[in-house]
């Protein structure tokens, strides 16, 4: 992807190095994502299984933060790609009449963090929190998917952040607070099934 001379957002927060900790296993969203970046690149569901094994393992954070130029890299990638969405999903809005796109915020942050749906780990994968409107990531996430899954490269790390943003998209047309409304009645098993809707 060529994003020289692309605008970066202005709507991010970054946390990185104001918490550290260790967490294990990843979220049901950090499940997902592993999965379909996996069948992006080519992967079978043997693959899926294995990927989701290995990256389950953990992440480990620092207790103490010195950006390297690859994480810094990662922080300018990331505000570049969520301006594209912002600018994709303005028009889009606007081009059919939806009203105006609300930008989400970016959270980037390293171990744990604090949301307002509960405590943010890195172990959970990216994922969005509609009751803030932010997105959340510990660019770690990044360097687990190239070492761990063979996932590298802009348009895997790309489609991370979109892949949130259309929670955040999910969330104004309300389709989001509709399937947790719905989720709140079901059983597990139904909600779960739910819940993978949503992610896919």
């Amino acid at each position: 992807m060529k994003l020289d001379g692309r605008r970066e957002s202005t709507n991010v927060e970054d946390r990185r190095g104001l918490s550290g900790g260790t967490a294990a296993g990843l979220g049901l969203g950090g499940i997902i994502i592993v999965g379909l970046i996996t069948l992006l690149m080519g992967g079978d569901l043997g693959d899926v299984v294995q990927n989701v094994q290995n990256a389950g393992g953990g992440f480990t954070t620092q207790t103490s933060y010195e950006p390297t130029a690859e994480n810094e890299a990662l922080a300018k990638f990331s505000r570049q790609i969520l301006a594209s969405t912002e600018d994709v999903w303005s028009a889009y809005f606007q081009k059919n009449g939806i009203g105006t796109y609300r930008n989400p915020t970016l959270v980037l942050y390293t171990g744990t963090t604090s949301t307002s749906c509960g405590t943010g780990q890195s172990a959970m994968g990216p994922f969005y929190c509609s009751g803030d409107e932010k997105l959340y990531i510990d660019l770690s996430f990044f360097s687990t998917m190239k070492q761990q899954l063979g996932a590298d490269g802009d348009f895997a790390y790309a489609y991370v952040i979109a892949h949130e943003v259309g929670h955040h998209v999910q969330n104004l047309l309300g389709t989001l607070g509709q399937a947790h409304s719905q989720m709140a009645k079901m059983s597990t098993a139904n909600a779960n099934r739910v819940s993978v809707r949503i992610e896919l």
